[in-house]
């Protein structure tokens, strides 16, 4: 077995109804809150309204920004200008992996007051960050991209010139994980689509990464069980899946972790810069390209590298994802890649020319693929190889 290590998670707290638990841990550091949701969906709901009252009645005050789209380092930045000091004594992030993200870069600079810019790899000025980072609560409103256990805070700027980056660090990870499954009722078919295709993407890649070790495939393989189990039953029925909700704010969760550990591959190094350049949600990049993206993997390995590890670990995902023992790799490769291709198609996950994408554009994207993600992917895949992958979900 070789050696392998595993970096900080935060203190995590699961099941329904974990939200009311909230108010009591922001007072256990103190009195004066930010608060940071996304725009609409969470602000709006009558759970927002019963916990502004709890906290009301625990005598904490609050200034609440909103993260609408992905955030940028100019909306970290302001945040961090107008909220910024010691009087802040913990930040709460309820949302989506956008507010968490934008959540975990403000906490991080709070206290330091440093640009944002200072620390962003691989176009910031490349300093080392020293925190401290200002306590942080993460709960998750959707089952996808697993932030609420991540070191890392995705950052970005949209257009010609873009990027999708991270602020990373240990100091990041939330002190406190409430998932509470309850916060995921009212999610629309679209976000159960994008968010579910993502936390199966995060699954996977990891699962066969580079960097994969036995806790973490562990994790992997029973977060895919749960992806089996829940995403397609929620996907059709909605707010009254209230087992697949549960299961699939596990599988989230899990994914969040298993990244953080060992890293993902070419759908993640795909999406920093489709997420850049083109108005693409995180999700749809993920379940448009999973299935392209798997076939290209397992297609070079048999060419190129037929005695490497993660095609046992592609063949064993299709068991788990098909539910069905398979006479041969061949026939559990072929298996898998129709599911995914199958669930692609199922939960409408769009194509990516209505996002601006036209085939004069693909080398560009390949030419900035070649991110952190791309280097924990089972196989080097050649530029061709992965603007095949681009080629086929156009």
């Amino acid at each position: 077995m070789k050696p392998f290590s595993i970096s900080a998670l935060p203190r995590i707290a699961f099941g329904r109804g974990a939200l009311a638990g909230v108010p009591g841990l922001v007072k256990s550091y103190g009195q004066n809150m930010l608060l940071v949701t996304g725009g609409r969906s969470f602000p709006d709901s009558s759970a927002c309204s019963r916990l502004q009252d709890a906290l009301r009645g625990e005598g904490i005050s609050w200034e609440h920004v909103r993260v609408t789209g992905e955030p940028s380092p100019q909306w970290v930045d302001d945040i961090v200008r107008q909220c910024g000091g010691p009087s802040i004594d913990v930040v709460l992030a309820i949302g989506g992996g956008s507010a968490l993200d934008g959540a975990k870069a403000v906490a991080g600079l709070l206290r330091c007051g440093h640009s944002v810019m200072d620390y962003l790899e691989g176009v910031g000025a490349g300093h080392r960050y020293g925190g401290p980072a200002t306590p942080m609560i993460a709960v998750p409103t959707t089952a996808g991209t697993g932030s609420e256990a991540t070191k890392n805070a995705v950052l970005s700027m949209q257009g010609e010139g873009g990027f999708k980056k991270s602020f990373r660090d240990e100091s990041l990870v939330p002190d406190h994980a409430i998932i509470d499954p309850d916060l995921l009722l009212t999610c629309p078919r679209a976000v159960i689509a994008a968010n579910g295709m993502d936390a199966l993407t995060q699954l996977l890649e990891s699962y066969v990464s580079l960097k994969a070790n036995p806790m973490t495939d562990a994790l992997s393989i029973s977060g895919l069980q749960a992806v089996r189990e829940a995403l397609p039953q929620w996907y059709e029925k909605k707010g009254e899946a209230r087992g697949a909700q549960e299961k699939m704010a596990y599988a989230a969760l899990l994914s969040g972790i298993t990244l953080a550990q060992c890293g993902l591959g070419s759908v993640h190094g795909l999406a920093s810069p489709l997420g850049a350049f083109y108005p693409l949600p995180h999700g749809v990049v993920c379940g448009t390209l999973v299935a392209a993206a798997t076939e290209m993997n397992i297609r070079a390995m048999r060419d190129r590298e037929p005695d490497n590890p993660a095609l046992e670990k592609y063949a064993h995902a299709a068991e788990i994802l098909c539910g069905h023992v398979f006479h041969d790799d061949e026939e559990a490769w072929s298996a898998l890649i129709q599911l995914l291709d199958a669930w692609t198609r199922r939960m409408e996950l769009p194509r990516l020319s209505p996002y601006g994408l036209h085939e004069g554009d693909i080398d560009k994207v390949v030419g900035h693929s070649r991110g952190s993600s791309m280097k924990t992917n089972p196989i080097v895949l050649h530029d061709e190889e992965i603007a095949a992958i681009l080629m086929k979900r156009l």
